[in-house]
């Protein structure tokens, strides 16, 4: 339920068929180590109801490996964000990690380029993938966050995480009522955590100042 990214979910009752009592939720965790899953669940509420009235408590979940707590941080400049991502993308390498074992994600292509440089100075092959090109063997997977849902990766980074950026401004500057800028801000959200999860063992989440207000979401209680 947290990986909805899109506006409004699909509901099996508006088909007439009740599935209440008789779904179930998915309570373990298998692709994402625990640190990462809970930090990103604070992106969202302790619990998520579908159109369906279905409830789930986030609470509920385990995720069955441990790894290193994610990394969230935010620099003065744009260069300065680059120079860390880099070095950071660098060290995983280093660590013995496959090119393709590395996801690099931003919020829309405006950021693209910024994502561009930090890969290009550590060196490593990748490949921007769009709905008509897909992650390619022996090379980093860099695309927007719309495109991460299904994808998996031993590192993520997700850059560009700044003030009007998630969630953005335009989508913002586009409603007045209140119930659709709640909308907005829910899918924005889910757009974050879904990029988060992609990680299997490593996160890194990056900004330039001013950063968006839901990483002081990510840093609570770490």
């Amino acid at each position: 339920l947290g990986q909805r990214i899109f506006q409004q979910p699909f509901s099996w009752k508006s088909l007439g068929i009740d599935i209440r009592g008789r779904s179930r939720t998915l309570h373990i965790n298998y692709r994402t180590s625990h640190q990462i899953r809970a930090q990103a669940d604070q992106l969202l509420g302790p619990t998520v109801s579908d159109v369906d009235g279905n409830i789930e408590d986030r609470h509920s979940t385990i995720s069955v490996f441990n790894g290193p707590p994610p990394e969230v941080c935010s620099f003065d400049s744009i260069a300065s964000e680059c120079d860390a991502v880099t070095a950071w993308l660098l060290n995983r390498v280093n660590e013995g990690l496959a090119p393709h074992e590395i996801g690099v994600f931003v919020r829309s292509d405006a950021q693209v380029p910024r994502a561009v440089a930090a890969i290009t100075n550590a060196g490593i092959p990748f490949s921007v993938m769009d709905e008509h090109v897909e992650s390619i063997i022996g090379q980093a997977c860099l695309c927007t966050m719309h495109l991460a849902k299904g994808l998996e990766f031993r590192a993520v980074v997700v850059m560009a995480c700044d003030d009007e950026v998630i969630p953005l401004q335009e989508r913002i500057e586009t409603v007045t009522d209140d119930a659709d800028i709640e909308e907005v801000y829910n899918t924005e959200r889910n757009l974050l955590y879904v990029a988060c999860t992609r990680a299997r063992d490593r996160l890194l989440v990056t900004s330039a100042e001013p950063a968006s207000e839901f990483l002081d979401d990510l840093l609570l209680n770490h």
